[in-house]
């Protein structure tokens, strides 16, 4: 199957600044592809590339057979980040207006908006001035603002960020409701949770590149290995943290382990054998005298892909980018 999508790579720079380097992705008709990545990975511009609101500065986007701009623009539906709406009209104002620019017929308007207003669950609001909205309404409407005009591909930049939960629930439903239709989905988060219940397929990009892309059971089991948190104190201190993984180091099951210091200096370690695994470490902290305060076990994550591949996890990534900017 021709993938409906096509980046070849892709580069952009912003002066000295490198945002985009070498990307290349293909998506197929239907799938809601994920990119994951830290703030400042080059998930947005990537994603504004292929939106042609971004002049890349080499390679190739192609979307739905074209890489005329103007035809790209026809085909796909861009909901940002950020939601600016007007606030003085209502919700339904709001989407005539859309459908004006779009240059949906006049007979068919009405119909179009009717069906995104339902489609969204916004009928009760549609005829309410938008500033009275609350945050997850106005991401509605401007989620059935980009699709007012049924594109082939809908594009996606950070769609829950600040969301509570059920209404970010609301938009995943959503979501995968869109996808059996036929609509392809490009979406972008630094959210790991959601990315991993969305995603038919993922590529994680870090400083502007792909490090990695499959399915996301795919690129869990290319890690490999069971996860065990272990946790010495509920706020360990960093030094004593460093002496306890060194001893659990020596266990011959522990293939690797860090300091986390998002999870308050939690101990995370990669095992070959979970259940062997916690009576050793059990047996060689109370040996060592080492305090044990708690822990868990898990199978790897996405942020297990992300950490093999940059040695960090993403919220490190994320802290460390903030820290860079300052």
């Amino acid at each position: 199957m021709s993938a409906v999508v096509v980046v070849e790579k892709l580069c952009k720079n912003f002066g000295a600044v490198v945002a985009v380097r070498d990307v290349s992705l293909a998506i197929a008709p239907g799938q809601i592809y994920g990119l994951l990545g830290p703030n400042g990975a080059g998930k947005t511009t990537t994603l504004r590339c292929v939106a042609t609101l971004t002049q890349p500065d080499s390679g190739r986007v192609e979307v739905a057979g074209t890489s005329d701009p103007r035809l790209i623009r026809e085909r796909i539906g861009y909901v940002a980040q950020e939601v600016a709406l007007d606030k003085v009209l209502t919700g339904r104002e709001l989407l005539q207006f859309q459908a004006g620019l779009y240059h949906i017929p006049g007979p068919k308007q009405k119909e179009r908006i009717t069906q995104v207003l339902a489609l969204l669950n916004l009928e009760e609001y549609a005829d309410r001035r938008t500033g009275t909205y609350s945050g997850g309404l106005k991401k509605r409407l401007d989620l059935a603002a980009g699709l007012l005009h049924q594109p082939q591909v809908l594009i996606l930049d950070e769609p829950t960020v600040g969301l509570d939960i059920q209404t970010r629930l609301a938009v995943w439903s959503f979501l995968r409701q869109i996808r059996q239709e036929g609509i392809t989905v490009l979406i972008t988060s630094h959210y790991l949770e959601e990315i991993d219940a969305l995603a038919d397929r993922v590529a994680i990009i870090d400083r502007g590149q792909v490090i990695a892309e499959g399915s996301p059971e795919e690129l869990k089991s290319q890690v490999g290995g069971d996860r065990i948190t272990v946790r010495i104190r509920e706020f360990a201190e960093r030094e004593e943290a460093e002496q306890s993984l060194t001893v659990l180091k020596n266990l011959p099951m522990v293939r690797s382990g860090l300091i986390n210091s998002a999870q308050g200096n939690a101990i995370n370690l990669v095992v070959d054998n979970a259940s062997q695994g916690v009576s050793a470490i059990q047996e060689c902290l109370a040996v060592a005298q080492i305090p044990l305060f708690s822990f868990s076990l898990s199978r790897p994550s996405l942020d297990d892909v992300f950490l093999a591949a940059t040695g960090l996890t993403l919220l490190d990534a994320d802290l460390a980018e903030a820290e860079q900017r300052r």
